[in-house]
């Protein structure tokens, strides 16, 4: 019998989805102006409906966006858009707008880099024509790590969470990749230099085995937060054997019976405009056919 497929290719690990990333911003209205005008998300219709905080859907994931003193991620957020000419265009048209910010864009064969008004940097590939992939979505949240740290990061969400993790080198350096879903990765990127401190920001990630992590963080005094009975945090990504802090990255760790769990999210088309409006096309196809 053949054996023609590498059915390992399929395996997700212990880390079933990917959330959510959280920023604190200071300016709900500029955090408009940029997430939802010019990168063209959808904020989120149900949840969080005040001027305190946003959540803004991408696809099947959110960046959570409540007010108060700035957090930037250590690194940038690698995301799918279906165009990156219209979201040129959509950003140069609110560029006045984020006049006197750290709102920066620069663009290279293979990405728009978009920087936002508290420096939060977000690399914007364009869609796979392929059927089947992503048209708009997180593809990975990518923090700096000191140089040689990668490998003892993925052997910490290998044995503790139970995730798929590997160190990659290439073009961009040596980096430790732990699969987050379907399609999604969380990343720790060797950078040599002073790293900035780290200043809160958290992700959100769902766990089939959700109580195994637990005990092991628990017994090493890593819980930081109880938060209910679905979920928990911790933020010290440690070496397995001395316990050594490796970095720093604040985890929302949900079980699979997390009321947010499959949640379907709303995703507009963007391209339905006033002056450009088509009935029925409000909602927008996130992946393929």
């Amino acid at each position: 019998m053949e054996h023609p497929y590498d059915r390992s290719a399929e395996d997700t690990g212990n880390i079933i989805a990917y959330e959510h990333l959280n920023t604190r911003v200071p300016d709900q209205l500029l955090a408009t102006v940029f997430y939802l005008t010019g990168l063209g998300l959808t904020r989120d219709p149900y949840v969080m409906p005040h001027v305190a905080n946003m959540w803004v859907n991408i696809g099947s994931s959110q960046f959570h966006l409540p007010t108060g003193s700035p957090q930037v991620l250590g690194g940038h957020v690698g995301v799918v858009v279906p165009s990156r000419q219209a979201l040129r265009e959509r950003m140069e048209a609110v560029r006045p707008l984020l006049a006197g910010t750290r709102y920066m864009a620069h663009e290279t064969s293979q990405y728009l880099e978009l920087t936002s008004p508290w420096g939060n940097v977000y690399r914007c590939f364009e869609a796979s024509p392929e059927p089947g992939s992503v048209m708009l979505g997180v593809l990975y949240v990518q923090q700096d790590v000191a140089v040689g740290s990668a490998a003892a990061i993925a052997r910490f969400y290998r044995e503790v969470l139970g995730a798929r993790a590997d160190v990659v080198d290439d073009a961009e350096g040596v980096t430790a990749h732990v699969a987050s879903g379907s399609g999604q990765t969380l990343r720790f990127h060797e950078k040599a230099g002073p790293l900035p401190a780290y200043e809160g920001a958290h992700v959100a990630i769902y766990l089939a085995d959700f109580s195994r992590p637990y005990r092991w963080l628990l017994q090493r005094g890593l819980i930081t937060e109880e938060s209910n009975r679905h979920q928990y945090r911790y933020q010290d990504i440690v070496d397995v054997e001395s316990g050594a802090v490796l970095t720093v990255l604040e985890h929302e760790m949900r079980s699979l019976k997390h009321p947010y769990y499959g949640r379907q999210l709303v995703n507009r088309d963007v391209s339905q405009t006033g002056r450009h409006y088509v009935p029925g096309q409000d909602d927008f196809r996130w992946r393929r056919a």
